[in-house]
């Protein structure tokens, strides 16, 4: 321990004797910081400049048993991430573990040919990391978005590199996390190494994402374009799905948050005729950017960073990028801040929309696995359902949507959970459930009531098989 670090423990036990007996102080590993015990990457160290090389001989500092954090969604530095695989492969690495959210990419590590050398673990599981995790190669951690960055600030997971994207340093040196805050911003405040991908594409944005080039070790110049997530043809569903929540559950002067993805899209694409609509969001895509273009938001109504969209990252399409780059109306945020429920609850009318794989007739939700078969993962969405339940004006909407059926035609709503499923919405969260054949509100709700709501925003070829089964589990036949 440094000097400052006991001479910290030592007051602190004196202030309060209780303490003896335990007593945690964190200290940084850094070298570079004199006389701290906390990490703030805004300022400029004196005398300190990060060392520009190559990819290749950036990741030598990655060692067997090391623990890296790989920056996620639209900033994910896949330069480092491939020439990371290649070091590991041919330096003959060993139990390396590689932590993040939602990567964008190939994820090489994540491959059956590195198995031994590199271990996932997914705080939330993309399509490039399903099939490890589901294979027993890669880890999945459940945990709420919001407490993601206490993983790190708490030291329960300690980060040895973190490897992230950042825009290129500007007159002053200072760089921007650009479209993806998140719980990055967590992850370089207490890694004891940082690697930056330095990517003149990434836009320069707002908030909590600005970092000193100071603070980096090791610096790699790229020209990589940004990941891009399309937008899907909606189906007639979709449509059916989004005119039912904007037409009757979304209000003028609203704060939205929703998720990336067919349905939040349909929403979005069925509010251009509301007014003075807010965004505080963890996540959002191009679908915003149309609103804001046509007037609909705002953000006029708002109580927190009023006037301003509030995100943690964003993925999406160039026109989603430009909108973000050096726009003063948008600000990326710690999501340890955006997800915050006490914070969140504060805005008018939040209304969360998002999305769900199955619930059974009580209303427990699935988001996060199809039966055992680990899906995506926890997320935001509790944060943001419990965030518009408690809504300070009492007049938040917390909204779950999914299709009747899946495209094999097998009910989404069902009598009994599949074996395995994990619930991330209990029935006790659950409120408004949406499908395209209605809106089944299920606060207040006894079992009974909720199965009949439930039943009739079902599939119609599978509801009289869902009463049977209902009245199997509740010994009696729901009810209005």
């Amino acid at each position: 321990m440094s000097l400052s670090g006991k001479v910290l423990k030592n007051a602190l036990r004196l202030c309060n004797p209780l303490l003896n007996k335990r007593v945690s102080v964190v200290i940084n590993s850094r070298s570079y910081y004199v006389g701290t015990s906390s990490i703030e990457p805004f300022h400029p160290i004196p005398g300190k400049e990060p060392v520009w090389t190559t990819a290749e001989e950036a990741v030598k500092k990655i060692k067997s048993g090391m623990r890296v954090y790989v920056h996620g969604t639209s900033c994910t530095p896949n330069v480092l991430v491939s020439a990371m695989a290649k070091h590991g492969s041919q330096a003959g690495l060993q139990n390396v573990e590689c932590i993040h959210i939602h990567t964008e990419g190939p994820a090489e590590y994540c491959k059956p040919e590195y198995e031994g050398i590199f271990r996932g673990n997914s705080l939330f599981i993309g399509k490039n990391c399903r099939e490890a995790v589901n294979q027993g190669r890669g880890d999945f951690t459940p945990i709420f978005l919001s407490e993601t960055p206490h993983l790190f600030r708490r030291r329960i997971l300690h980060l040895d590199v973190a490897m992230i994207s950042v825009s290129p340093p500007d007159k002053h040196g200072f760089c921007s996390l650009g479209p993806s805050v998140d719980c990055t911003r967590a992850a370089i405040q207490n890694a004891r190494c940082i690697i930056g991908q330095v990517n003149k594409k990434i836009p320069r944005t707002f908030g909590d994402g600005i970092v000193h080039q100071s603070h980096f070790d090791v610096m790699v110049e790229t020209d990589e374009d940004l990941p891009v997530l399309k937008p899907h043809p909606q189906s007639d569903v979709e449509k059916k799905i989004g005119k039912f929540i904007a037409g009757n559950l979304v209000a003028d002067g609203a704060t939205l948050q929703m998720g990336i993805g067919s349905i939040p899209d349909a929403v979005l694409a069925c509010l251009g005729n509301h007014r003075d609509l807010g965004v505080h969001s963890e996540m959002f895509s191009d679908g915003v950017v149309d609103l804001v273009y046509k007037g609909s938001i705002t953000n006029a109504k708002k109580v927190i960073h009023t006037g301003k969209i509030v995100g943690g990252f964003s993925l999406g399409t160039k026109k989603l990028y430009d909108f973000l780059d050096n726009n003063p109306f948008v600000v990326m945020c710690d999501i340890e801040f955006v997800n915050n429920t006490a914070i969140i609850c504060q805005n008018p009318k939040v209304t969360a929309i998002n999305s769900c794989i199955e619930v059974d007739v009580t209303g427990q939700v699935v988001s996060d696995s199809i039966g055992a078969r680990m899906y995506s993962g926890v997320g935001g969405q509790i944060d943001f359902i419990r965030g518009a339940a408690l809504g300070l004006d009492g007049l938040g909407m917390p909204i779950l949507a999914l299709p009747s059926q899946t495209k094999r035609g097998e009910s989404k709503i069902v009598g009994y959970l599949k074996e395995g499923a994990g619930v991330v919405t209990t029935r006790a969260h659950a409120h408004y459930i949406v499908t395209e054949y209605g809106i089944a509100n299920l606060f207040g709700k006894s079992l009974r009531q909720r199965a009949y709501h439930l039943i009739r925003i079902a599939h119609p070829d599978h509801r009289e098989e869902l009463e049977k089964t209902a009245f199997e589990r509740l010994k009696c036949m729901p009810a209005p």
